[in-house]
């Protein structure tokens, strides 16, 4: 497994290492955010969305789980599973034709439903260090 981690110190900034995932994903790709709650995962997920040439507002389906956009050069599946109460929930929105797609799949708060998540999968972390600054975020990724 290879590990890379990469410091921000802006919400820009952040906004910029998810344009570059965008740029660089592939069809299939499954991203697994996590993070506290304001730590920047939808920040993230706005930049890897504009990367991916989505114009659309890209804001976190808390409440309908996945949002669909597929305006930008692959469809982008973007999944907010803080909210789940059982896994079976994942089965009744159809999760297996995103997973499985030829999309690219971004879930927020994964490790909520690790269980379904395929091998082969990149996991990103988000974290603040309050010492290094408000805006900072220490951001780990392991594919």
């Amino acid at each position: 497994m290879m590990e890379n981690i990469y410091e921000t110190a802006s919400s820009s900034e952040t906004f910029a290492l998810g344009k570059r995932f965008g740029e660089e994903a592939t069809a299939g790709e499954i991203i697994c955010l996590s993070g506290d709650l304001g730590v920047g995962k939808t920040v993230f997920t706005q930049g890897l969305a504009k990367g991916l040439g989505i114009e659309e507002p890209v804001t976190s389906p808390t409440f309908t789980i996945v949002e669909q956009h597929t305006e930008g050069r692959l469809p982008l599946y973007h999944f907010d599973v803080y909210r789940i109460g059982d896994i079976s929930e994942m089965d009744e929105i159809g999760y297996e034709d995103c997973f499985f797609g030829d999309g690219i799949c971004l879930i927020e708060w994964a490790e909520l439903v690790e269980e379904i998540i395929p091998e082969g999968s990149t996991w990103i972390k988000i974290e603040k260090d309050l010492t290094k600054g408000f805006d900072y975020r220490k951001i780990t990724v392991r594919k």
